[in-house]
């Protein structure tokens, strides 16, 4: 039986294409033992607001620390409750605001007082993953592969070992990935390459203006509530 792995670095608030890709596999390996990159998804996202699509970012260590991998990122500053204010000004109207609002003030606070982006990040990604009713399970890249040991494997080769390592027959792999991803590790170990599309997913009623498809997964459940995981994939 094909046993279906992704591995993805850990995101803030994930848009809802990530959380399709995640439902798809029977395992998550979280790669966050590579190079934290600036401005990137790792700690950021955005939500839709009346001023068109802002940017949500929880504040990091970075100076002097260029080189440093995501799970060795530290947050550098409280940021919970500016998302939560900002969250609140953008959707107040939303239909389902007020119980997912609530459920999210829980969480974003209980995964804030976590030092470390990428222990965070996994919290929420677990927490939003129960809510959204999928199973998938969650690991980290060092629970399958010696942790010292990934840094330094050809990025593609590191991919292959890992969904190896997992036990799995099949990877799931974002459609950017087909510029670089080299075949070949996972052809010598009997793993399907399978390319993830983002195209034809539903709209769904949003406020403020057109439909803006590229925002956290916070706006699909804000304005569907319970109906959000049905909107996940096409």
């Amino acid at each position: 039986m094909a046993r279906t792995v992704v591995v993805t670095q850990s995101n803030y608030l994930p848009w809802r294409g990530w959380f399709d890709m995640v439902r798809q596999a029977e395992d998550l390996i979280l790669l966050d033992s590579v190079q934290f990159t600036r401005r990137d998804w790792r700690n950021r996202n955005r939500i839709k607001t009346p001023q068109g699509p802002v940017w949500l970012t929880v504040p990091v260590e970075v100076k002097g620390r260029f080189e440093q991998a995501v799970d060795e990122t530290r947050i550098s500053a409280p940021w919970a409750e500016s998302h939560l204010r900002s969250i609140a000004l953008a959707y107040t109207r939303a239909p389902h605001f007020p119980n997912v609002f609530a459920w999210l003030e829980t969480t974003l606070r209980a995964t804030a007082e976590e030092p470390n982006l990428s222990r965070m990040n996994e919290a929420l990604i677990r927490a939003f993953c129960a809510r959204l009713g999928i199973g998938t399970r969650i690991r980290r890249d060092g629970e399958l592969l010696p942790r010292e040991s990934l840094p330094a494997l050809d990025p593609s080769e590191r991919l292959a070992a890992l969904t190896e390592a997992a036990g799995g027959t099949r990877y799931i792999s974002g459609p950017a990935a087909n510029a670089y991803l080299d075949p070949m590790p996972f052809e010598r170990r009997g793993i399907e390459i399978v390319w993830m599309d983002y195209s034809g997913y539903p709209e769904y009623p949003q406020l403020w203006g057109a439909f803006e498809p590229a925002v956290s997964v916070v706006d699909l459940m804000l304005h569907l509530g319970p109906d959000a995981p049905r909107y996940l994939g096409r």
